[in-house]
């Protein structure tokens, strides 16, 4: 890979697929960048689809995408080779001209990137030794297996490492495009992309792939269910293991069982993990001091706050709000 120069005119992007690909994982990020092309005007990007060989190549759920170059035969220079993912990856991964051409293809890149499990495809072409990179959350612990030479940080949204960037699954491909073109023309540009495609909010690349209720198991008992939708609304309340099982009408020790069975997860555990869901919402979208952000959702105190924000995310809430407010 190139060093990084801000080169004139038109960027290409190279995005390769393969056989069982996941088609949001080539739409988002292209998307992404067709727009800024769009509040570019003569400069932004143009976006190129490649795989080994060209042709029709067939997505996971049906669609037929055809890819125009044969990655093999690229000679191009290329600004950003972005690698999409799916769950035949594994599969193409062994496959030695595509990975072959990934290496060519990176040496006349300036940045290399991956969305979802295409980070197999980086790490099978040696890619990612020596650097930090995520996947999907379901490919973390076979990746940092398979490739001990990769530091693997498994529940991040996406990765940079120098000239590498890698994403986690499906639409973070979208954070990870968004976070490039912040970074080549800046967060005006990037926000304005994200509101023509009505992304809610971009979100930093260190950011916990899960909100607490996708993390935990749903629960098999109606009460479990209706305590939690309970719960996400009474954040200021009394949210003790005593209050909790009073809620339900059991005893707190069968209460933590049960809870901890049918979730995966105790009840103190899953309070808080709501609490830091909730806290980031209020700093993703209002501009309310941290003291009322801290006693809205039960932490009673900045110090709380920023204290259980570093424990969890590494980030103290200020930085947090303020990575935001850059879009």
């Amino acid at each position: 890979m190139g060093g990084w120069q801000q080169a004139e005119g038109m960027r290409v992007v190279l995005m390769v697929v393969f056989d069982g690909f996941q088609l949001l994982d080539l739409a988002g990020p292209s998307d992404v960048f067709s727009g800024a092309a769009l509040a570019c005007g003569d400069d932004g990007y143009r976006v190129e689809v490649a795989s080994v060989p060209a042709g029709p190549v067939r997505s996971s759920c049906g669609v037929e995408v055809q890819a125009p170059h044969d990655l093999s035969d690229w000679r191009e220079p290329v600004d950003t080779l972005l690698v999409v993912g799916g769950w035949s990856a594994w599969a193409a991964s062994a496959d030695p001209a595509l990975v072959a051409g990934l290496q060519t293809a990176a040496a006349r890149a300036e940045r290399v990137g991956s969305v979802c499990s295409g980070t197999f495809l980086l790490a099978r072409a040696g890619l990612l030794n020596g650097r930090r990179a995520t996947t999907h959350w379901f490919g973390g612990e076979l990746l940092a297996r398979e490739f001990p030479e990769v530091r693997v940080e498994p529940d991040r949204i996406y990765v940079q490492d120098g000239a590498v960037w890698t994403s986690a699954g499906v639409t973070a491909g979208i954070d990870l495009a968004l976070a490039i073109v912040a970074a080549d023309y800046g967060p005006g540009v990037a926000r304005e992309v994200a509101r023509w495609m009505v992304v809610y909010l971009h979100r930093p690349g260190g950011q916990s792939q899960f909100s607490a209720p996708m993390a935990a198991a749903p629960p098999k008992r109606n009460s479990l269910r209706e305590l939690q939708v309970w719960l996400e609304e009474n954040l200021a309340g009394d949210l003790s293991l005593a209050g909790l099982a009073g809620q339900v009408g059991m005893s707190t020790r069968h209460f933590s069982r049960v809870f901890a069975d049918e979730t995966g997860t105790t009840p103190a555990r899953y309070v808080e993990q709501v609490r830091i869901a909730a806290a980031r919402r209020l700093l993703e979208t209002t501009d309310q001091p941290l003291d009322r952000v801290a006693a809205a959702v039960g932490l009673g105190c900045p110090e709380t706050l920023y204290r259980i924000f570093h424990r969890h995310l590494g980030i103290a809430p200020g930085e947090y709000r303020a990575r935001f407010t850059k879009f």
